[in-house]
């Protein structure tokens, strides 16, 4: 009988794989059974009309049929035995995948933390430039007013030349919420944003008077 060097294996399986690979011995050796079965069913319709021993005939053709059986009834319980490694094997995938997914909110909620703490040190940084260009608004005035406008200082040029510089480059597949994020904070660097207001090209001045020089930049 055949059965006796898989049902070795079939004892060491653990994995769907391992199953896998026993059931696949095990369907070759019930092709083969149920082809000397039919070889048996042959031999006993010759013996019936004469053609040969019908009991030797019949013997060989049970013996067949039992071994087809015992085979199908084996095959049956390593099928089983692999559906449930299988199932096994993919909650432990699962299980897996959900620890990864642990770790990886925990370093989430650390990058959401570093973004918070550097947002609130843009403000901080905004807040004082802004202060800075207001005071160095109010001196432009002065000097213009005084006569002196070598003394001015060009607050869009040295606005523009601190912006200057290269940026890194968004990942190819950054969400739709973080892509808007990213233009919004490239707007306060980007040459006619949110801090570099410019008019339109063609515009009309809306008044003919010159811009005094504490309204630059």
């Amino acid at each position: 009988m055949t059965t006796s060097p898989h049902a070795e294996q079939l004892g060491r399986a653990r994995t769907a794989a391992e199953y896998a690979a026993v059931i696949a011995l095990l369907d070759t050796d019930l092709n083969d059974a149920i082809a000397r079965r039919r070889g048996c069913e042959q031999a006993e319709d010759r013996a019936v009309f004469g053609d040969g021993d019908l009991s030797a005939a019949r013997i060989a053709l049970d013996d067949c049929n039992d071994v087809v059986a015992l085979l199908e009834k084996i095959i049956a319980a390593a099928d089983k035995c692999r559906a449930a490694a299988a199932a096994a094997e993919a909650r432990a995938a699962v299980e897996a995948l959900g620890e990864q997914a642990k770790a990886r909110a925990e370093v989430l909620t650390e990058r959401w933390r570093a973004v918070r703490r550097l947002v609130e040190l843009l403000r901080q940084e905004l807040f004082e430039a802004d202060a800075l260009a207001r005071a160095l608004a109010t001196a432009n005035g002065l000097f213009d007013a005084a006569g002196m406008p070598d003394l001015t200082v060009n607050l869009a040029l040295a606005r523009r030349a601190a912006m200057a510089g290269p940026r890194a480059a968004a990942p190819a597949r950054l969400s739709r919420p973080a892509l808007q994020a990213d233009r919004l904070l490239l707007s306060f660097t980007n040459p006619g944003g949110a801090l570099d207001p410019r008019p339109a090209l063609g515009a009309r001045a809306a008044r003919k008077t010159p811009i005094a020089a504490s309204e630059r930049g």
